[in-house]
């Protein structure tokens, strides 16, 4: 059962586990589960997604309980009309604030404009060696796309040098593994916090946030956080 974090009779949000697909995919075949179908059984009613979050990262995914509805917020996303934001922990210490300009690669090879801006919320270093270094420094951002590529943050945040924990593709594996060994922490650590918008409805004005998920919440305590 999927936690329902937003309701009314045009939209439905809910805090999507890490590892959870949105929807049946090809690139994906041996997944059994899906947002889409859980939430559907869930609550007896035809539910379509609004927009994507990746199978890896966890918290806010909305959906439409009305065809118009669907259209007009899937278009609002495109407009870049619905704020975003991610909380992430990276590898070492990032600045206070830092804005990423940074163009992505298209499949097709085609360079696109992605921009994003982070905060730094809070940072750790550990008395745990890794590597050569005697200690291991991370920290928690608030990352906010007003482009929405695909995995724009994962790439980023790998771009600038602090990848994010957990990132299979675009991250480090070393770091990777070592959360793996020392902690048994698999979980790509991104997390879909906060969305806000106007209803396409009502008009009014709609913020919905989204807590941790259980190995998110793990790891924060690990930082002390």
């Amino acid at each position: 059962m999927l936690e329902i974090i937003y309701r009314d009779e045009y939209l439905i949000a809910v805090n999507k586990p890490h590892g959870l697909l949105v929807h049946r995919s090809p690139i994906a075949a041996e997944a059994t589960e899906f947002a889409l179908q859980i939430l559907r059984d869930q609550i007896g009613q035809k539910v379509n997604p609004v927009h994507r979050i990746d199978r890896k990262t966890g918290g806010i995914l909305l959906f439409a309980l009305d065809k118009q509805v669907e259209i007009a917020m899937q278009q609002a996303f495109m407009d870049n009309k619905v704020q975003k934001k991610y909380l992430a922990i990276v590898r070492g210490h990032t600045v206070d604030t830092e804005d990423i300009d940074y163009p992505l690669r298209k499949e097709n090879g085609t360079l696109q404009d992605a921009f994003t801006t982070y905060t730094t919320l809070k940072r750790a270093e550990l008395d745990v060696p890794f590597g050569a270094h005697p200690t291991s420094r991370y920290s928690l951002v608030e990352a906010v796309p007003t482009t929405g590529r695909m995995h724009q943050l994962r790439k980023h945040f790998a771009h600038i040098f602090h990848p994010i924990i957990g990132d299979r593709t675009h991250g480090c594996n070393k770091q990777n593994k070592f959360f793996t060994e020392t902690w048994d922490m698999n979980t790509m650590l991104l997390h879909a916090s906060h969305l806000q918008f106007s209803h396409p409805v009502t008009g009014r004005q709609i913020t919905i946030n989204a807590g941790f998920q259980p190995e998110f919440a793990r790891v924060m305590e690990i930082m002390g956080w």
